[in-house]
């Protein structure tokens, strides 16, 4: 009996001392679905990696005489209208695809969680005011809002990353809202009232690290509908500009050739389809991992 009151004592202090990270990652290694959907991220950041460090720019845009070549042992995705392997276009456009969808979560989710978290902390007229032009924001359609985004301030990287940033600011300003409501009124924060911690370093300090969990759920989540809205908008021009690759704009060209050569349109629209997908798995998993009913 008392080796085994000791064993399980042991068993006791040794999952106290995990860390959240290593308890967020247990769990999240018993979900099928959310370590399906990591393995494919990582497989597609890995493809990404090499296309920036082994694939020059000059490789993917200039011209050959193998044109619509279907999928074959040279050229594994085939080759498009201009000659060029379609599987280096699509390892280099993840690039751009991945870093307007990062960029423009982390942009929106910066500005709405700062945003709901001093707004919920005053409370008053100015969460009444924040949380009312969330509202109004929310209620503009994405993908127009990015188009009279991007037609004002001109195509590019950047001005895409705010197009489709400005977008998550509104979801961002409600989650954030949730959970600092949650937190601010528990004894750690009256502490750092007592201190003497100003309002501004107790909303950055303390209560933002506090309520991350639902803020990294979301973001991750987040990011499936960012790669969506950014493939739309190359699709209908408003994006990332040919030659450069980007999936959407991969599959705006290889519409054209829909008929005759559909790999063109098929190939890059899968790896928009798998990316979401992936990125939506592991949301869900991470959002069960970190979901405080769950703890012990």
């Amino acid at each position: 009996m008392i080796r085994k009151k000791s064993r399980k004592n042991l068993k006791t202090r040794q999952y106290e001392k995990r860390g959240l990270f290593i308890e967020t990652w247990s769990r999240l290694r018993t979900n099928p679905g959310a370590v399906f959907g990591l393995i494919v991220l990582t497989i597609i950041i890995l493809m990404m990696l090499y296309a920036i460090f082994f694939v020059s720019y000059k490789d993917i845009i200039k011209f050959s005489t193998s044109r619509y070549q279907p999928p074959s042992a040279e050229h594994i995705f085939g080759t498009d209208e201009m000659g060029r392997d379609v599987f280096k276009r699509v390892m280099f456009g993840a690039r751009y695809s991945l870093a307007v969808a990062f960029g423009a979560v982390m942009f929106g989710t910066i500005i709405g969680a700062s945003l709901g978290a001093i707004a919920t902390y005053y409370g008053g007229a100015m969460e009444e005011l924040v949380m009312r032009a969330s509202d109004v924001l929310s209620s503009i359609p994405p993908l127009l809002l990015g188009m009279v985004i991007v037609s004002i301030l001109g195509n590019s990287l950047i001005n895409l990353m705010i197009a489709v940033g400005i977008s998550v600011i509104p979801v961002s300003i409600r989650m954030t809202r949730a959970a600092v409501i949650s937190v601010k009124g528990q004894e750690f924060i009256e502490s750092a009232h007592a201190v003497g911690m100003s309002n501004i370093r107790i909303v950055f300090t303390q209560i933002l690290p506090n309520s991350l969990s639902p803020i990294i759920v979301m973001l991750t989540m987040r990011m499936a509908i960012a790669i969506i809205d950014a493939s739309s908008l190359s699709f209908l021009g408003f994006g990332i500009q040919p030659p450069t690759p980007e999936w959407g704009a991969m599959v705006s060209t290889g519409r054209i050739y829909i008929r005759t050569s559909p790999y063109l349109a098929i190939i890059p629209g899968l790896f928009i389809m798998i990316t979401t997908f992936a990125c939506a798995l592991l949301g869900d998993g991470l959002r069960d991992a970190l979901d405080p009913k769950l703890k012990k």
